[in-house]
């Protein structure tokens, strides 16, 4: 189909559009910077860049360009790639300590799940008003593990692998959209992403793919203030010792 010239309604770039169209479907336009709109005779426009991979003119269906930035909420939200996470990625280990999950650079190291009696919602959101009052204000990289059964948020925004290759999708974003951007996942119904740390990396929690708990690395005094709340119950565990809570087995 041929790329027309046109000038992009959401920044204002001019340039050549890709036309991109599914048999019997409207038409798509998507300028260089990934932004995709319909095409003139067609109502309305699409709120998002897609798809993740976007065909530039020219190109064929193998020459492809990661998508950078996703909409929602009404704002864009940056896509994370393998730079983001290189200052932990490979510096986990095999096994069952903690490490597995956390790389050993941190003070002090936990695991925690809700307590008895306490739902995901209100443990969770716990946890976030825990980390948000020790942590400066600044952003915070959300992964969500694409384990083929869960919502990951952004479906059609590029992976980056850790762990034993695990896909990830990494959107930089805060604690409201840690809370509030699926319902769901691996350990049961709550909001939380599978991994999320802020921009200082001064601390991470990441939960591996069929582990019913969450790990967690920092300071001493964040632990013992996860420790402390009793909607959070946080146990601190040491490098050596097996990372799974008493009560809890593995998948």
């Amino acid at each position: 189909m041929t790329s027309p010239v046109t000038t992009c309604p959401r920044c204002g770039r001019p340039g050549t559009a890709t036309a991109d169209r599914e048999p019997g479907g409207p038409t798509d336009l998507i300028c260089p910077e990934g932004h995709q709109w319909r095409a003139a005779g067609r109502p309305g426009w699409a709120r998002y860049a897609s798809p993740g991979l976007i065909r530039q003119p020219g190109a064929d269906a193998s020459t492809v360009t990661p998508l950078k930035e996703v909409d929602k909420d009404g704002r864009r939200w940056r896509i994370g790639t393998a730079g983001d996470v290189a200052w932990f990625a490979g510096q986990t280990t095999q096994g069952l300590s903690i490490t597995a999950a956390i790389p050993p650079v941190f003070d002090a190291y936990a695991t925690f799940h809700p307590p008895d009696g306490v739902g995901f919602a209100a443990h969770e959101r716990a946890v976030v008003d825990e980390l948000v009052a020790c942590t400066p204000d600044q952003p915070w990289w959300l992964g969500y593990l694409d384990t083929g059964a869960h919502d990951v948020v952004f479906p059609r925004a590029p992976r980056v692998s850790l762990y034993s290759d695990y896909p990830y999708v990494l959107v930089e974003a805060g604690p409201e959209q840690a809370l509030t951007w699926r319902v769901g996942h691996m350990r049961g119904d709550g909001p939380l992403p599978d991994l999320f740390f802020p921009a200082d990396r001064s601390w991470l929690v990441s939960a591996l793919w069929d582990d019913t708990w969450t790990d967690f690395g920092a300071s001493a005094a964040v632990v013992a203030r996860l420790q402390r709340n009793p909607l959070v119950a946080a146990r601190p565990v040491s490098l050596d010792e097996d990372a799974c809570p008493p009560g809890l087995t593995r998948e």
